[in-house]
């Protein structure tokens, strides 16, 4: 093994250090217990982090104590999450990312307009869960191309469709295609809501897979994201594997390697890429070197919640 190649950028994204900023504020500010339903962001080690501070996580509000901080996750939720929160008078802080709010309000923009909306992305995942609770007659999800082909509309003229964030963007683009040869007058908006930062990270990953003979994936095992980077490595023809952590890696998948390629899912926090190189290093058995691929900053900042619970007075007292 001659040399580590580290992507740029890699790890965590605004989104995400907005969520774990949120909830570590709520502490800061209302001391443990603070309640999460969901994970924060997809990834053991920041939730495992989080618990020893003293967050709660859990499925489902109606799990969280009357009254108490609530959290929703940066997976964002359904309308009728927050109305349950209400009735148990939770203290809730929204620490969804702002990219999918904005996907949220496209949704309720097209259906209150009269159009029958389309989601794009893979059913269950916590973000189409929430995407498909925003609009009260419900959206249809769509996963593959098949499902563009089997999908009858109420009326052809009038429909649209948006997007998960963290989708492949030759997939969701493929997707986009599909639906707009069969529905010319489609509205939608193109790859516009695949967020920066997935885009980003599957640039260069790309990059990363013209130079490398392996490519690691650090991510957590639910890490839509990171299951993406790790198809797009596989793709290049470059064997490519998804690590939670540095204990996840095989020795004999070095074997005969030159360059590994690191990069790590938007949920993944730095600590775990430098494990992971640690780790690399010492199968080799010697220093290797690392260089990181060159790329522009991510200069992209989320601003705060700008309204926070009383610290000792319900929002719906009972």
């Amino acid at each position: 093994m001659k040399r580590i190649l580290l992507a740029n950028p890699r790890g965590f994204c605004a989104g995400v250090e907005r969520a774990i900023e949120v909830v570590e504020r709520a502490i800061d500010i209302y001391g443990p217990p603070v309640y999460v339903r969901h994970a924060i962001v997809h990834n053991e080690h920041v939730v495992a982090t989080l618990r020893d501070q003293g967050v709660v996580f859990v499925d489902e509000v109606d799990e969280i104590p009357v009254g108490a901080i609530a959290v929703f996750s940066a997976h964002g939720v359904a309308s009728s999450v927050e109305n349950a929160a209400g009735v148990r008078s939770l203290r809730v802080i929204d620490a969804t990312c702002p990219l999918v709010s904005k996907v949220h309000k496209e949704a309720v923009r097209y259906h209150e307009a009269g159009y029958e909306v389309l989601l794009v992305g893979h059913r269950g995942h916590p973000e189409v869960v929430g995407t498909t609770g925003r609009v009260k007659s419900g959206i249809f999800v769509l996963e593959t191309v098949a499902d563009v082909e089997a999908f009858t509309p109420r009326d052809p003229e009038r429909l649209a469709y948006v997007t998960q964030t963290t989708l492949s963007m030759d997939d969701t683009r493929e997707m986009i295609d599909a639906l707009q040869a069969r529905f010319p007058t489609i509205r939608g908006p193109d790859l516009r809501d695949i967020c920066y930062a997935t885009r980003n990270r599957q640039q260069a990953v790309r990059i990363l897979a013209g130079q490398s003979d392996l490519i690691i994936v650090v991510g957590g095992s639910m890490s839509s994201n990171s299951a993406r980077l790790r198809e797009i490595g596989e793709q290049a023809d470059v064997p490519s594997y998804r690590v939670k952590s540095a204990d996840d890696l095989e020795t004999s998948w070095f074997d005969g390697v030159s360059t590994v390629g690191v990069t790590a899912g938007a949920s993944t926090p730095d600590v775990l890429v430098d494990m992971v190189v640690e780790r690399i290093q010492t199968i080799a058995g010697r220093t290797v070197a690392v260089q990181e691929l060159e790329a522009k900053p991510e200069n992209t900042r989320f601003r705060l919640p700008k309204h926070w619970p009383e610290a000792e007075t319900p929002l719906h007292p009972a």
